[in-house]
């Protein structure tokens, strides 16, 4: 890499976080998969179950995205191209979960009429 590249490409006005943050930050990740996981076999939590799962799987999507891919640090402009697709994403799941809790439709009593 040419010294030209080098500059444009470090940007002097910050620096990355060291290994002790991105261990705490991998910590924070494995407990919020913990609860993730503890939350499932939780039955009395069964009413809240997808909206607990979409919150913590954000939450996480978005520091994966702002430590480990280092959007955190880089151009606005890229957060936002991930923050809109998360937006997206987001709004499909909940519009099908609103879906399907207002017009459920029992695919195998339909399957075994016909």
């Amino acid at each position: 890499m040419s010294v030209q590249a080098a500059e444009l490409h470090h940007d002097g006005g910050h620096e990355h976080p060291g290994e002790r943050t991105y261990i705490k930050v991998a910590v924070v990740l494995a407990i919020i998969t913990i609860a993730e996981v503890a939350i499932w076999y939780i039955e009395a939590l069964d009413f809240l179950l997808v909206e607990a799962l979409l919150i913590m799987s954000t939450i996480k999507f978005v520091t994966v995205v702002s430590y480990f891919m280092h959007l955190k640090f880089d151009d606005r402009r890229l957060a936002w191209i991930f923050g809109l697709a998360m937006v997206v994403a987001l709004s499909i799941v909940i519009a099908l979960d609103v879906l399907f809790r207002v017009h459920a439709i029992d695919y195998a009593a339909d399957f075994l009429k016909g």
